[in-house]
């Protein structure tokens, strides 16, 4: 732990050169993963790790830097060496600090430290069980783990805050294999939370979630390969919100969007989507997986209207990048860990409910696709242009959900699919992920009702849709 009298003396260190903000991050944090491969305990890891992250600002220049050596020396040395980058007067001297308090929305009643790994294997084996019970030679390999991260963070910056936090999430995660002669096909759940182990016991099946990873795998093994063209495009709730995430949720964030990478920079207030689109990207929902109390620069989390009835309103900003439009970050600031500089980055994004039934949106569709979950894609923020893959597929036909298909992308531009959105649901779901960017690997929740797409280009290699 680093007291106050370190801290400031650190802090006035990295100011002698005329940076105009400077703050320590320390962060002391251990995790533990526990894997089941087919049927047997494959591995039980713990890891830890503890250090000390430094941000030096001046105007729109930032330096950063990293040290596991915590001694008042070592803290000072790092302040003195990345202090170098700037040579004016000092513009500051920190002389203490205020805490900054921020409602507790994620306890945890029961430390994941203090849950025996015997707990967690019989847990998991549940979900081996159900997988076990289909007696299916088709199912090559299974893989079921647990995984759980005990994350403690303190910050004291150049406006005299300070804040400690501790946090605690969970994620279990169900691997099936299924081959034949045809090839392989992967099925795969992964639920995740900011509660305790208990949300694992009472409100997910992790019995159901194994049947569901078994049932996708098989079904895509005898799946005809999907046609390709352009069509509508009918997207599932929960998981299928990582169309939005990646595509229009990246685009964005302050980073990108107030830098003038963003194929919506400077768009705010025009309409950018259909009417029947709203989204939001929310720090504040209690117990879910990208959820954040107080950001990674001491901004409490906030529930940000991103698009409003198709116009953008909002965006995720981060103290540093909000000097570029003068606006102050909104609780969007997050890392992995002390080694990666800090900038805006998504929490819990969806889009929000509309009006329409999902069977109203199946049957209003003549001919089209409809896909029930991603398993991977990428995106350019600057252009726009993505493209996802589908991980569960059925062609429509006359109203009705028909034959599953395999090997779908979904190919386009995030400014132009928000453009032909025309019908969205009332059965809006979250989805739990992780998400790699400029910051590194964090949490994140994907969310949407069902929803149309009216035309966007479908790539498979089962020629044309009939």
């Amino acid at each position: 732990m680093i007291t106050k009298k370190i801290a400031i003396d650190v802090l006035n260190e990295a100011l002698a050169t005329g940076a105009d903000y400077a703050e320590i991050f320390y962060e002391d944090s251990n995790s533990r993963s526990i894997s089941i491969e087919n049927g047997k305990v494959d591995t039980a890891n713990s890891t830890s790790a503890c250090g000390v992250g430094l941000r030096l600002l001046k105007e729109n220049r930032c330096v950063y830097g990293y040290t596991t050596d915590l001694s008042k020396k070592g803290l000072l040395k790092l302040a003195a060496t990345l202090n170098k980058s700037f040579n004016g007067e000092r513009l500051l001297t920190v002389t203490k600090f205020n805490n900054i308090r921020a409602k507790n929305r994620n306890p945890i009643t029961r430390s994941y430290n203090d849950v025996p790994t015997e707990e967690i294997v019989a847990l998991l084996r549940t979900a081996v069980e159900e997988i076990e019970n289909f007696h299916d030679p088709r199912i090559v390999r299974n893989i079921c783990s647990f995984a759980f991260n005990h994350r403690g963070v303190t910050l004291y910056n150049s406006k005299e805050k300070w804040f400690h936090r501790d946090t605690e999430f969970g994620r279990a995660a169900v691997m099936v294999v299924a081959a034949d002669q045809n090839g392989f096909e992967t099925g795969f759940e992964g639920p995740g939370t900011q509660s305790d182990i208990s949300y694992f016991t009472t409100k997910i099946d992790l019995r159901a979630k194994a049947r569901n990873a078994v049932r996708v795998a098989l079904q895509n093994l005898g799946a005809k390969e999907c046609p390709s063209g352009l069509m509508p495009v009918v997207i599932g709730n929960g998981w299928g919100g990582v169309l939005f995430h990646e595509s229009c949720g990246h685009p964005l964030e302050a980073s990108a969007a107030f830098r003038g990478l963003s194929c919506f920079s400077g768009k705010n207030g025009e309409m950018i989507a259909n009417p029947v689109v709203s989204a939001v990207d929310d720090s504040t929902i209690p117990g879910a997986w990208g959820s954040v109390d107080i950001d990674d620069e001491g901004n409490p989390g906030e529930k940000r209207q991103l698009i409003k009835n198709g116009k953008l309103v909002g965006n995720m900003i981060d103290d540093f990048n909000g000097r570029r439009e003068n606006k102050p970050g909104n609780g969007a600031c997050r890392r992995q860990n002390y080694k990666y500089n800090p900038t805006s980055r998504m929490s819990n994004t969806y889009i929000e409910n509309g009006k329409s039934t999902p069977e109203e949106i199946i049957k209003a569709t003549k001919l089209g696709l409809y896909t029930v979950g991603f398993n991977g894609g990428s995106v350019d923020p600057a252009t726009g242009e993505f493209n996802f893959g589908c991980s569960e597929a059925y062609i429509i036909r006359d109203g009705k959900v028909c034959e599953p298909v395999k090997g779908a992308t979904l190919i386009g531009k995030g400014f132009e699919i928000l453009q032909h959105i025309d019908m969205v649901a009332n059965d809006l779901e979250l989805a739990e992920g992780m998400c790699g960017a400029a910051s590194g690997s964090i949490r994140t929740t994907v969310g949407q009702p069902t929803l149309r797409i009216d035309q966007v280009f479908v790539g498979g290699r089962g020629g044309e849709l009939k």
